[in-house]
């Protein structure tokens, strides 16, 4: 295994590394830890915003959901959890998959200002046209008029939380794009990147030989 030596978040290192991870799309990364019988594809949890493809350290934050006054408005804590992430960083907040939202245009407008490179909710964003406006890269769950506030309460920033039954720390890398969500543990970022564009090589050659008027197994017989 490579040894592992990641740069820490927000430094001019990790922009570097992420610029390399944001030229690889998910199915790519999703070959690359089939290789190493990692599973990390999310499912469910589409893109809603933004453009092109996110990649970013995850930051965590975990929501407790209730009944409509289960919680005080107080208790919500949309800007701890804005406060909990920052550049090069993906937040992914976990509040059960509930239809309920976790973040509006406004506390979206503010995530993107700070430089946050992604939102990913377990759960449910509203005001979705505001946030497109705004620019922030989101996928969640669900999209939904029904808001958080008195019904949840978020907390536990910086912990680990399961998102589609995955367990996700803080640290590990968050890869987005149209096609998808993939997770990839910290400890196996490196090996994982460096397999990912192999198989980009690879594939990048395929297709320019089938685009030229190869056939298909012509095109992958000539790359054996």
């Amino acid at each position: 295994m490579t040894k592992l030596n990641l740069p820490k978040p927000g430094s001019s290192e990790a922009v570097e590394l992420l610029d390399r991870c944001r030229k690889i799309g998910t199915a790519t990364w999703s070959d690359a830890m089939d290789e190493l019988s990692i599973d990390g594809v999310v499912s469910g949890v589409p893109m809603r915003s933004g453009s092109g493809r996110c990649a970013g350290f995850v930051a965590t934050a975990h929501g407790e959901v209730r009944a409509l006054g289960g919680f005080e408005l107080r208790e919500f804590g949309q800007d701890r959890m804005v406060a909990s992430a920052g550049p090069t960083q993906v937040l992914v907040v976990t509040i059960g998959g509930a239809e309920v939202s976790a973040m509006g245009g406004i506390v979206a407008l503010s995530a993107y200002n700070k430089g946050i490179e992604g939102v990913v909710i377990d759960g449910a964003c509203r005001d979705i046209d505001d946030i497109r406006r705004g620019g922030l890269w989101v996928a969640s769950r669900h999209v939904t008029p029904r808001s958080g506030k008195r019904r949840v309460r978020l907390g536990l920033f910086g912990e680990p939380v399961l998102l589609d039954g995955h367990a996700v720390h803080a640290g590990d890398l968050l890869v987005g794009d149209a096609t998808g969500l993939v997770v990839v543990p910290r400890a196996s970022i490196l090996d994982v990147l460096a397999r990912a564009e192999r198989v980009l090589h690879s594939d990048s050659g395929l297709e320019r030989a089938v685009a030229s008027g190869l056939a298909l197994h012509d095109a992958a017989a000539a790359q054996h």
